[in-house]
């Protein structure tokens, strides 16, 4: 059994697992030790000015030095960090890379869209039955990109990752408390074109399930379940209608960011994005139904998705 650290950054928030990995008897278990995320916003800015805001990278660099202190107090022998999104589109990602280095003592991995699909394919099907005898669409919608994984239980078959997310839109066109239907209208246009760009490389009509990873995911899961507190273990493996999770998503967009502030199970760090997030979900899941000719009419949400994947890709 090894002991592993995987840190997963992305451009809305900064998450660390720990984990006990046991390979014995021909399979891959992975047990939590510590499982922690904060949002720091390292993409604040990024979509307009191309580079990571100071502010952003003194948050992040915060929560980094704490994530080592967690690291050295559980003994992890391998650390592996991950940067997604936000990373890639900054000039002075160097700053980044230098400042995690000097604190980790690791070299922070700025990875190709490919390289976040696959990943969060892995760490969603370690745990999730659904992928027996389906061919799976896992959907990671992240705060500055979206990946499209299509998959089997041998493997992804075809993946491709798009510039939308719920930091990324929310910044380029939903500024109004609510927004306005034109600044929905205009979101929604980058979205389709999005999804369009993803059906180029994944064939999108093939898929008989659809599974959602990441953060705006599950809180939109929490809102349908009217969960009175945040509760993973109700929210992971949640199947729900396809008309119950637009219907949370359109809900959370139209919210005041007062009423939204209010719910349970709402992080502090996701109450002015989450509305793009919904907005983002509402629109695949749309555009997967009329694809799959109704074949897909559920969605699945999971709280076990990259950060996992990363954990069991640590040799």
């Amino acid at each position: 059994m090894t002991r592993v650290a995987a840190i997963d950054c992305g451009t809305n928030s900064i998450r660390l697992l720990i984990a006990d990995i046991d390979r014995s008897e021909g399979s891959t278990r992975l047990t939590d030790v510590v499982r922690e995320m904060r949002v720091v916003r390292l993409g604040e800015g990024v979509d307009a000015t191309g580079e990571l805001a100071p502010a952003a990278l003194e948050r992040t660099f915060a929560a980094a030095a704490d994530y080592a202190g967690l690291i050295r107090e559980h003994g992890a022998a391998k650390v592996r960090f991950v940067a997604t999104s936000a990373s890639r589109d900054a000039r002075n990602r160097q700053v980044f890379v230098d400042g995690i280095r000097d604190l980790l003592g690791v070299e922070p991995e700025v990875i190709t869209g490919d390289e976040e699909a696959a990943l969060s394919f892995a760490g969603a099907s370690s745990v999730l039955p659904i992928l027996d005898g389906h061919e799976v669409l896992v959907v990671d919608l992240g705060g500055g990109s979206t990946e499209f994984v299509l998959g089997t239980a041998a493997g992804v078959t075809a993946a491709r990752s798009v510039d939308i997310g719920c930091v990324r839109l929310t910044e380029r066109h939903l500024r109004d408390d609510p927004p306005t239907p034109e600044q929905v209208a205009a979101a929604e246009a980058d979205v389709d074109r999005a999804i369009a760009l993803a059906g180029r490389d994944v064939p999108l009509e093939r898929a008989t399930a659809v599974v959602g990873v990441a953060g705006s995911i599950t809180t939109i899961t929490a809102h349908a379940l009217r969960l009175t507190e945040y509760a993973p273990d109700a929210i992971h493996g949640a199947e729900l209608p396809l008309e119950t999770v637009r219907d949370a998503s359109t809900d959370l967009l139209a919210m005041p960011r007062a009423e939204r502030a209010a719910l349970p199970y709402m992080h502090p760090g996701r109450v002015d994005v989450i509305g793009a997030g919904g907005l983002v979900w509402r629109r695949i899941l749309g555009h997967m139904n009329r694809l799959s000719g109704g074949r897909v009419a559920t969605a699945t949400a999971s709280e076990h998705d990259i950060l996992d994947g990363i954990a069991l890709s640590i040799g």
